[in-house]
């Protein structure tokens, strides 16, 4: 006899799904494998497999147990048949008293929520963007509108519920006899049977797609800051209204800039000479421009110039942050013979002895400063 695979494969979830992550998966592949419309070899099986899956998943105590201990664990606790049979009760006063809910046939169900990754560059994170995008997903099928059935033809009662979706079981125990009300097997709850599925949609109802749209990413959004588009998610089921589409948005690493809440971080390099004397530079900010930036005479190395409002804007208020300069003073490392001697006179002027240092390789843009 082969091994039971594990449930949380068989409904395609990691084992730190929610409850409705669950019942979500459970209803996906429920309308893939449901033997009266699904094509695929072994489907029936596979049904099966799903509703098991799902009997032990969504009740709390049996998932508690599979969780720790596999399939061992599930031992004497009803598990591993077909959904509705067993004793799926609520509590122990359902077994005395031989009550259960009952549950009419299935009304419309909402579309599942879609989410989509868009990644941005930096500058686009800071003053918004617009962004077409392609999401795969589930439409209501153009041919027959959801109804599953191909045009001109009637889905027919299902015999084995009378087309009530509900099937009545009665039980003996040492308490007596009760009776319970669970799904139809054979309809899914649905009272009828599709005998002439669409060929467009295969009975499901629903076709896969890709839909295009715009995304207008608002100026200020961080990475992982989330957009909700109602309704740009799956197609309900039986009428049902659509799901929303959640796009998450991943920003890039600038190479220079970096955010700190609604300030933009840049490191800016100067040399010792810029440091010591002062000067006049030209900064850029995000977004490609440049502006004229004073250095005070005696900077110090972590310094900082504060641009103010030249940040990232706040997604309710509008208000934008600073752009800071964090002052980074850069030390040469290859110095030619008339540059060593001019700082050693600098450095008999400051009351210091300097001794030089092995040459190590130089930053070009230093060089050309001191050169000049």
């Amino acid at each position: 006899m082969a091994a039971k695979r594990d449930y949380y494969e068989v409904l395609g979830l990691n084992r730190d799904a929610s409850e409705d992550d669950v019942k979500k998966a459970y209803r996906r592949l429920a309308r893939q494998y449901h033997p009266d419309v699904s094509t695929v070899a072994g489907a029936e099986q596979r049904f099966k497999e799903v509703n098991e899956a799902y009997q032990v998943l969504s009740d709390a105590d049996k998932r508690s147990a599979y969780n720790r201990f596999g399939h061992a664990g599930l031992e004497g606790m009803g598990a591993g048949g077909m959904r509705g049979e067993g004793f799926p009760f609520d509590s122990i006063f359902d077994v005395f008293f031989g009550t259960q809910r009952a549950s009419g046939r299935p009304g419309p169900e909402r579309g599942d929520d879609l989410k989509y990754q868009l990644t941005i560059a930096f500058e686009e994170a800071v003053f918004g963007c617009e962004k077409e995008i392609s999401v795969p997903r589930l439409e209501t099928c153009p041919r027959c509108r959801g109804a599953r059935a191909e045009p001109g033809t009637s889905p027919s009662r299902c015999s084995s519920c009378s087309g009530s979706g509900q099937v009545r079981r009665v039980r003996e125990s040492i308490f007596g006899q009760f009776v319970t009300n669970t799904p139809c097997d054979r309809c899914g709850g649905e009272g009828v049977i599709v005998d002439t599925p669409c060929r467009e949609c295969r009975g499901r109802g629903q076709v896969q797609a890709t839909n295009r749209l715009m995304v207008s990413v608002p100026a200020g959004v961080d990475d992982g800051t989330t957009i909700r588009l109602v309704g740009q998610g799956e197609a309900g089921v039986r009428g049902g209204p659509p799901g929303n589409l959640y796009v998450v948005i991943r920003v890039r690493a600038h190479k220079f800039f970096k955010r700190d809440g609604l300030h933009i971080i840049y490191d800016f390099p100067i040399n010792i000479v810029q440091a010591a004397l002062g000067d006049e530079v030209d900064v850029p900010l995000a977004g490609g421009k440049v502006t004229r930036v004073t250095i005070p005479a005696g900077s110090q190395f972590g310094d900082t110039i504060v641009l103010r409002e030249k940040g990232v804007p706040d997604l309710r208020s509008g208000r934008r942050g600073d752009q800071i300069l964090r002052l980074s003073v850069v030390v040469p490392r290859n110095l030619t013979a008339e540059q060593k001697a001019l700082l050693k006179q600098l450095a008999a002027s400051l009351g210091s002895e300097v001794q030089a240092q092995e040459d190590k390789g130089i930053f070009d843009a230093i060089k050309d400063a001191l050169k000049g």
